[in-house]
């Protein structure tokens, strides 16, 4: 069993139900009705080789927390700091899992991939709580499944299906401002169509999450800055229909908007809109014999503006716009997978794959002048694509004499990427300097392999071992930025692939009331992506050429340059423990830890070796308590504990930190329930573990935010 709150919120019917109070479920009975769909194959949830949790709709509503994203941040192996998505710029929004850094950990939607095209980020404001049914995070590298993203696992989140024609309405409101309102309607024509339309709408004003506490201090707040506010909105249609008996299909629509001050700016507002279209079929042609055909499409406009204060002229002290971005990217893709339930010649299911994306992206940046007239000083612009091509085969066999299960997979993978046009240009344009960037390919094999051996019907032992890559994402090729005073990042469109290879080991223990899982891993990335500062002498021909290129000759004072380059390993070597048990019919306990030692082996930039990165702290731990005193209420309390870490790898050192939560949900009726959470019960002032190179750039944690909320039947 492997799970955050799994066991307790998915299998105990007396909590949400108007049930008698009985004992808590047999584990063991329940296992075999747990199917993960993230494995492509439906692999129930005690067959896993891999660490893997599922987050159920019941432990979403408990949590105290309400986006997914701080939700997530709670289970046992994932590095997810105390701001909410809405707090961050939608650049920054992404996931860091094992502490192999962000943007190395695929997202899906329905099976669908769901990172942003562009950045490779998440934006998990097109995955609101209420339209999530269950959330599936197996850990581990991927990539002979998926491809890129693969390195530290998969998440998947399954959105509500029509299940009755009836209709949901639920509310919320809390601390700063922030709301949240959200209304499904499913109609079940026949067992041949069914539909479900939702739609959401969030807004909150945000708290100023720019540390005034130490290490920070109240200079960090400039004039200009103020909250965080946000608002996003999005409306799904999702079709299923059955055209045969052996085959089934969805068609699901999407769009979505999202405008935030994530710079903390108010005269800089950032604005995604994105539309999204799938479609699929499984037809099944025989009793053990299946074929599935998936098609994605997506297009979003994103326009970006910084902002920063004058420091000298006529508008020293005054807030001004010091860039602008507009990035409009798609992705399309497709898959087609057949699957045989063999069951014999000692092996038990086979299936082969291929699969394609699309990705074509453009940026056009327009530095402005520092004393804040809005004259632009230079303009970066680039366009290109990549392409994605993957045949993946997997075997599975299960021992007749000893109770062993064995996967076997195996994905080839073919990346191109083309950047036809990339230049920089000086003041409103003029001059512009074209770069001829060469074509770049890569062909990846990505092999894996699972063992399962169940040493009782309690107890089982697993490992796996396994090779992924990731590609650089466009905004390292293609998005140049900066200004003279906080200087550039520079894209570098000869960014090649990184490769990762792991293993890792666990045992399973289950009883009749609970479990307990332990997993170590180790995890090394050849290759990887990072942004070097130029800061030494052997650096200033690199400085001077990229920021000439530029129009910016006088901006190329060693430090403030940065480029992205291949030039690092990384080794994640750790432990994630798991625990869970129904005390009684009245209690339920739940654990998690986590030890994770991250270090570069080798770098050419200026970061140390044998460091603990920054970013991602070495220990990490929750615990909560749920009481019930009825079955139709419930009350939890959670601590969540992040240990000392850096902001730097070495530098700017984050002090360890606790915050307490509550959540209380009442079953008013079986149509109505209401529920009342706080996030930083105690009201703790902390500074949030981060990645930044500056002490201006440290976080304050989450202050203390009540919200209460109904949902509502009918």
């Amino acid at each position: 069993m492997r799970s955050h709150r799994f066991a307790l919120l998915l299998i105990a019917p007396s909590v949400m139900s108007w049930a008698q109070i009985a004992p808590p479920p047999n584990y063991d009975q329940k296992l075999n009705d747990i199917v993960v769909n993230a494995t492509r194959s439906g692999t129930p949830l005690d067959e896993m080789s891999l660490n893997t949790t599922i987050l159920t709709k019941e432990a979403l509503e408990s949590s105290p927390d309400q986006t997914i994203d701080q939700v997530l941040k709670n289970v046992p192996g994932v590095f997810l700091n105390d701001v909410p998505y809405y707090q961050k710029d939608p650049t920054g929004q992404s996931i860091n899992v094992r502490g192999l850094g962000y943007g190395r950990t695929l997202v899906l939607m329905d099976g669908l991939p769901a990172n942003d095209a562009f950045y490779g980020t998440v934006q998990w404001n097109l995955v609101p709580m209420s339209s999530i049914e269950s959330v599936e995070f197996v850990r581990g590298g991927v990539s002979s499944l998926y491809g890129n993203y693969g390195m530290g696992g998969v998440i998947n989140i399954n959105t509500k299906t029509p299940k009755n024609s009836s209709q949901e309405v639920s509310a919320s409101y809390g601390s700063f401002g922030t709301g949240n309102v959200a209304a499904s309607k499913d109609l079940v024509v026949s067992d041949a169509m069914q539909m479900r339309f939702s739609a959401d709408y969030f807004s909150s004003e945000g708290f100023q999450n720019y540390a005034t506490i130490s290490p920070g201090s109240p200079s960090n707040i400039k004039n200009g800055m103020g909250t965080d506010t946000v608002k996003n909105s999005n409306v799904r249609l999702q079709n299923y229909f059955k055209p045969s008996q052996d085959t089934t299909g969805f068609l699901r629509m999407g769009y979505s908007t999202m405008a935030d001050l994530s710079t903390n700016y108010a005269i800089a507002p950032n604005f995604v809109q994105s539309a999204d279209v799938a479609g699929g079929t499984t037809t099944r042609l025989d009793v053990d014999k299946k074929f599935q055909v998936n098609v994605y499409y997506q297009q979003t406009e994103f326009y970006k503006q910084s902002g920063s204060t004058a420091t000298s002229g006529v508008n020293a002290n005054k807030p001004y716009i010091n860039a602008n971005y507009t990035d409009p990217y798609s992705t399309v893709g497709a898959s087609a997978q057949y699957t045989h339930d063999l069951n014999a010649a000692g092996i038990d299911q086979y299936l082969i794959g291929v699969d394609a994306r699309n990705i074509s992206a453009s940026n056009l940046t327009n530095n402005l002048n520092s004393n804040g007239s809005g004259a632009v000083t230079s303009v970066n612009y680039a366009e290109g694509q990549q392409n994605f091509y993957g045949l993946l085969g997997q075997l599975k066999s299960n021992s007749s004499a000893i109770p062993f299960e064995t996967t076997l997979g195996a994905r080839v993978d073919a990346w191109t990427s083309q950047t036809p046009t990339l230049y920089n240009a000086g003041a409103n344009g003029a001059n512009p300097i074209y770069q001829a960037i060469p074509n770049k390919s890569k062909t990846q094999l990505s092999p894996s392999l699972g063992l399962l051996y169940k040493a009782s019907s309690d107890w089982d032992f697993r490992g796996a071992a396994y090779q992924a890559f990731h590609a650089p994402s466009m905004n390292n090729t293609l998005r140049s930025y900066g200004s003279t005073s906080g200087g550039y990042f520079f894209a570098n469109p000869n960014l090649t692939p990184e490769t990762m290879t792991g293993y890792e080991l666990g045992t399973d223990y289950r009883w009749r009331g609970g479990f307990a899982q332990l997993t170590a891993f180790n995890n090394y990335i050849q290759n990887a992506i990072t942004s070097y500062n130029l800061s030494t002498a052997a650096d200033q021909s690199l400085a001077n050429s990229l920021c000439a290129s530029a129009g910016n000759p006088t901006g190329c004072a060693l430090g403030k340059v940065n480029y992205y380059t291949n030039q690092q390993n990384l080794l994640s070597r750790g432990l994630e423990l798991q625990y869970h048990h129904d005390i009684n019919p009245h209690w339920g306990v739940d654990g998690g830890y986590s030890y994770t030692n991250t270090i570069l082996t080798w770098s050419a930039t200026s970061d140390p070796i044998n460091t603990q990165v920054g970013g991602v702290p070495k220990n990490m731990a929750n615990a909560g308590l749920t009481y019930y005193p009825v079955p139709q209420a419930s009350l939890t309390t959670t601590v969540r504990y992040v240990g000392n870490s850096w902001m730097a790898t070495g530098s700017l050192p984050v002090p360890a930190y606790a915050v307490v939560g509550l959540k209380a949900n009442y079953q008013v009726t079986p149509q109505a329930a209401v529920f009342a959470s706080v996030v930083n019960l105690l009201n703790r002032q902390y500074v949030t573990f981060n990645i930044a190179s500056q002490a201006s750039a440290y976080q304050a944690g989450m202050p203390q935010a009540i919200t209460v909320g109904a949902r509502i039947n009918f």
